[in-house]
């Protein structure tokens, strides 16, 4: 499934391929993306034949760059849209809600290494975006959760690489 996406994506930003560094840019991007995150940005890099060193350090900073702003700021965005007149946000603010509740007994029975766990076993539903948003809503220590999910993205960066350029290179290749 995240192949198909990565693709589709890579489809919709073709124009970029235009550009200098146009294939580290589509990595980029879909490295940032809640849902995908570096592992789509991963698999997107062995489909556009980008080397693997390059693409596992384009992915892990795209990854880790909105997680601080997550981490510090999204209680408030969210408690702000929960309180809104918009229906969309409102039910938004809800799914988020309920998103954290489903996911937060694991991080809060194991709390940091619960934390690594979630965020660096790449499944459905698991990654950095989620992780600094269930750390944040669950009121964590904000330096001890950054810390956690960057060893969660490590951890989730190496799993990808092995897939990603060992299982998927071999079939792409």
């Amino acid at each position: 499934m995240a192949e198909k996406l990565a693709q589709s994506i890579i489809g919709a930003l073709s124009g970029l391929l235009a550009l200098p560094l146009g294939k580290q840019c589509i990595v980029f991007v879909i490295s940032l993306m809640p849902i995908l995150e570096l592992r789509g940005g991963l698999i997107a890099a062995t489909l556009l034949g980008l080397p693997p060193w390059e693409s596992y350090v384009i992915s892990i900073v795209a990854n880790l760059l909105p997680i601080p702003f997550i981490i510090y700021l999204i209680e408030t965005v969210i408690s702000k849209m929960q309180n809104s007149r918009i229906g969309l946000f409102k039910k938004f603010a809800n799914w988020i809600y309920k998103k954290v509740d489903k996911n937060k007994g694991s991080i809060e029975r194991y709390g940091f290494w619960g934390l690594v766990i979630f965020v660096g076993i790449p499944l459905p539903g698991t990654g950095a975006w989620t992780g600094a948003l269930v750390a944040a809503m669950l009121n964590m220590d904000r330096k001890k959760a950054l810390a956690a999910i960057t060893v969660g993205v490590f951890m989730a960066s190496i799993i990808m690489m092995l897939i990603s350029f060992g299982i998927l290179g071999n079939l792409v290749h």
